[in-house]
């Protein structure tokens, strides 16, 4: 299983970036994916999620500025983050999880670092 996050960079404050994140070996389409970041000093915090079903939710701080969707046909997640502050620095994270029966299906990309500078 593998799940290639890509796409961060620095960015100036206002700026736009799209993260992606390919996934391999799971079956893609069944997957609740998320995408979390975790900032220097601080904890991992869920930023989106969308579930198999394409309903999607956001952290209070990201709303109406990232859009998360997916492309089942391509096995990948994207996070269109727009009206970057510095706050907004970190690296960020894909995941994916199936809560089958018995067992819960649980994994993580790499991450991907997104710098914001003022």
């Amino acid at each position: 299983v593998q799940l290639q996050a890509s796409g961060g960079g620095l960015v100036q404050a206002g700026g736009s970036l799209r993260l992606s994140c390919a996934a391999s070996g799971i079956g893609f389409s069944i997957y609740d994916m998320s995408w979390y970041r975790q900032a220097p000093g601080k904890q991992r915090e869920l930023v989106a999620g969308i579930t198999s079903g394409g309903v999607s939710n956001y952290a209070d701080s990201v709303k109406a500025r990232f859009t998360i969707s997916r492309n089942n046909a391509k096995n990948t997640l994207y996070l269109q983050m727009n009206s970057l502050n510095p706050e907004d620095t970190a690296v960020y994270y894909c995941n994916a999880v199936y809560s089958g029966w018995p067992k819960k299906y649980d994994y993580w990309g790499q991450g991907t670092l997104v710098t914001v500078s003022s």
